[in-house]
């Protein structure tokens, strides 16, 4: 549960990061929030698939540090993944 909580924040900084620095892709603050969690916690889930041992790790009891910024990162590049895309949408159909 932690970690989608993690996935959730890092994507909806990781949006509204990728709002700001690329305004192309920017759909407000509400949109950056919404795309960028629901991207950071797709993506924050898709990683542990690939690599097994942040999943053993967590289902050890054994949550590390390491794993705590592997799920910030891949929370946020998802975030600002699917604000990106669904910025580039928008713009297109406008």
């Amino acid at each position: 549960m932690e970690q989608i909580l993690i996935n959730l924040i890092a994507g909806a900084i990781g949006g509204n990061a990728a709002g700001k620095v690329a305004p192309s892709f920017d759909i407000g603050t509400i949109g950056n929030t919404i795309a960028g969690a629901l991207g950071g916690t797709a993506l924050g889930q898709l990683i542990p698939l690939v690599l097994p041992a942040i999943t053993a790790a967590a289902a050890s009891g054994n949550l590390s540090v390491g794993s705590i910024v592997t799920n910030l990162i891949s929370g946020g590049a998802g975030g600002a993944i699917l604000t990106a895309i669904v910025g580039l949408i928008k713009n297109k159909a406008a």
